[in-house]
């Protein structure tokens, strides 16, 4: 399970350099300065979650924790709708789009609760 979330990671941060760039090129020009913010907000937290979910992979190290399981979920569908949220809000100019945005900011919280638990079940656990 750990590959795929790794590979998921990957995958994540691919897209979040890719948008970082588009960003950065194409849309300067197209959006206003604060739309340009909110992209830059999307992207930033899109790849701080793709790192971390590469750093939690490597740190608690055992596939079989359901709690580095749940955190790796958490943060993918955080990523995809708090970042996916503002990405299509900057890009489709609709507003509303920043009501969804807490959910995945909240979907991000609960990853790091549970990042937080797989930590304190690694220290208590004497086989890993």
């Amino acid at each position: 399970m750990r590959f795929s979330f790794v590979a998921m990671a990957c995958f994540l941060a691919f897209f979040a350099v890719a948008f970082g760039a588009f960003g950065a090129h194409a849309l300067e020009s197209r959006v206003s300065s604060a739309r340009i913010e909110t992209w830059t907000v999307a992207v930033h937290y899109h790849s701080l979650h793709a790192l971390a979910m590469i750093a939690l992979s490597a740190a608690v190290d055992n596939k079989h924790s359901v709690w580095l399981q749940r955190a790796q979920a958490f943060f993918v569908m955080g990523v995809c709708v708090f970042s996916g949220s503002l990405y299509l809000l900057v890009l489709t100019d609709t507003p509303q789009l920043g009501a969804v945005t807490p959910l995945g900011g909240a979907s991000l919280l609960a990853g790091w609760v549970c990042a937080f638990l797989a930590a304190v079940q690694k220290s208590h656990d004497p086989d890993v």
